[in-house]
């Protein structure tokens, strides 16, 4: 299974401010020694527009993943909280860098008794859904895998069903259309018989005239005959 680009991303993104973090103290030694570190300057510097990039391209994948669907609306919720505590992170270590903050290690616990003490929302300490509670990545990563892949086959069934139904439907509208032409056919046949039978009434009626005529004119002889011979 191939892994998620998002936490692919996420995890290499924390990875750099782990490493950001790490050399921003190493600078602060060399300075309270009153050395300087020119090198480690410009690599956290390197490292710190590298971390601006990744974070961006987290945000752009996470556009993605919610605009497409590729992920549930809780999931989307839960990469944004972790989305925001990276931004968060860069803020503070790039305050670190600049000497206006507190030292990296200490950045995270201040902030904690700083924000709980006015009663603010911390970043760091979201509240994580039940689902995923006490997960770590990997797992919250085979987790998303397994809710898209329900989604999927929750797809293709009723993808089948669909299909299904389409097919039952062409089915009913052909054998209407058989059951048009069989009623079309008795219609030419009903009109078809009806003439003949109007055809044959008029040639009874003919007949029938001729006959009473015939009746007619041979009751007419016998009474000229009975008349003579009287």
């Amino acid at each position: 299974m191939a892994p998620d680009p998002w936490f692919s991303t996420y995890d290499s993104t924390c990875q750099i401010a782990q490493e950001i973090a790490e050399k921003i103290q190493q600078r602060n030694q060399y300075e309270r020694k009153g050395e300087k570190a020119p090198k480690l300057t410009v690599t956290i510097r390197a490292l710190l527009q590298n971390l601006k990039e990744k974070i961006a391209l987290l945000k752009d994948l996470l556009l993605r993943a919610v605009a497409t669907h590729q992920i549930t609306q809780l999931e989307g919720d839960r990469r944004q909280n972790l989305l925001d505590d990276l931004v968060t992170r860069e803020r503070l270590l790039l305050a670190s860098f600049k000497n206006e903050g507190a030292e990296p290690d200490l950045i995270r616990s201040s902030l904690m008794s700083e924000e709980a003490k006015r009663g603010a929302p911390n970043p760091w300490l979201f509240e994580e859904p039940e689902e995923t509670r006490g997960l770590g990545f990997d797992e919250i990563r085979q987790q998303q895998q397994k809710i898209i892949q329900e989604q999927d086959a929750g797809l293709d069934a009723l993808s089948s069903i669909i299909s299904r139904q389409k097919q039952m439907g062409q089915e009913i509208g052909n054998e209407l259309d058989e059951q048009n032409e069989i009623i079309d056919d008795l219609a030419n046949l009903v009109e078809n018989t009806d003439e003949k039978l109007r055809t044959e009434t008029r040639r009874v009626n003919l007949v029938d005239r001729k006959s009473t005529s015939c009746d007619s004119a041979s009751a007419a002889a016998v009474t000229s005959l009975e008349l003579s011979e009287g």
